[in-house]
């Protein structure tokens, strides 16, 4: 039953679109095309929706008295010659002008090194994502943590005070927008090494006195890089040190998940969620 309502909603998406791409030829109808040019033009267009093959928004078919023009690029001949065959498939397609252009190899390089490109820009934002959370949260420590993003996979590297430390920065690191994986390399330090850092970390954080207003640009900056939290729709206030959450979000766990990054971040006292509804 998914499968056939999913296979349904293509369908209709694919000729919603199709049909929006007509333009003003649709909306002129018999003024300059008949409803019949219409409807093959759009059964052309979902046929190419549906099919795994062919780069859509890179073709596009116009029908004339059941000639079909199609025009575009492609990457190879044989996605020329589909789309050509599928376009001869549809009922009352007589003929196809097939101008349809086959991209040549420098433009398949200057794609793939805009692509290229483009990872690297994301894989950055997501290793300064997750050293910033790192950095803001009372368990872990960023400073001894060495983050690396490719292709979405995370790395960490380096030492964490404690078990839990070393879970927590995992899951910060995999609650990150953008984040496919995380291999948690950090290993943690001995157990007496773990007592006399957890209790000096613990005394310098109490010394240090966070602006509510920090507070509050941290708690939220943590809950939008989320992946697994709205963090729009959460409202985020501080008043000495307590956080207080307002919102409506889609489940209980967004919402105990939104609790628990509030509270992992530097500075506060505690969570006030009352407000903070599903």
């Amino acid at each position: 039953m998914f499968k056939k309502s999913s296979k349904n909603l293509i369908v209709a998406s694919g000729l919603a679109m199709a049909l929006t791409s007509l333009g003003p030829s649709y909306a002129a109808g018999t003024a300059t095309q008949s409803l019949t040019d219409v409807r093959q033009e759009a059964q052309i267009w979902t046929s190419y929706t549906l099919n795994p093959y062919l780069r859509v928004n890179a073709i596009k078919a116009s029908v004339k008295d059941g000639k079909a023009t199609l025009t575009g690029n492609v990457q190879e001949d044989v996605s020329k010659e589909l789309a050509k065959e599928i376009a001869l498939g549809v009922d009352g397609i007589k003929e196809v002008d097939n101008q349809i252009i086959v991209q040549s190899e420098a433009s398949d390089q200057n794609e793939r090194a805009i692509n290229a490109y483009a990872d690297v820009v994301e894989d950055a934002t997501i290793t300064a994502t997750v050293k910033s959370k790192l950095l803001w949260s009372k368990y872990t420590d960023g400073l001894k943590t060495t983050v690396v993003t490719k292709l979405g996979r995370v790395t960490l590297t380096g030492t964490a005070d404690s078990a839990e430390a070393k879970d927590l920065a995992g899951r910060l690191a995999m609650n990150t927008r953008g984040v496919v994986s995380v291999s948690n390399g950090l290993v943690v330090t001995t157990a007496k090494s773990d007592a006399k850092a957890t209790v000096t970390k613990a005394a310098a954080d109490a010394e240090k006195v966070f602006a509510d207003s920090w507070i509050t640009a941290k708690v939220k900056s943590t809950l939008l890089y989320s992946n697994n939290v709205s963090g729009s729709d959460v409202h985020v206030t501080t008043n000495k040190g307590v956080v207080t959450l307002k919102g409506i979000l889609s489940s209980g766990a967004e919402r105990a998940l939104a609790i628990e990054l509030a509270e992992n971040v530097l500075g506060v006292k505690s969570v006030e969620a009352k407000g903070l509804t599903f």
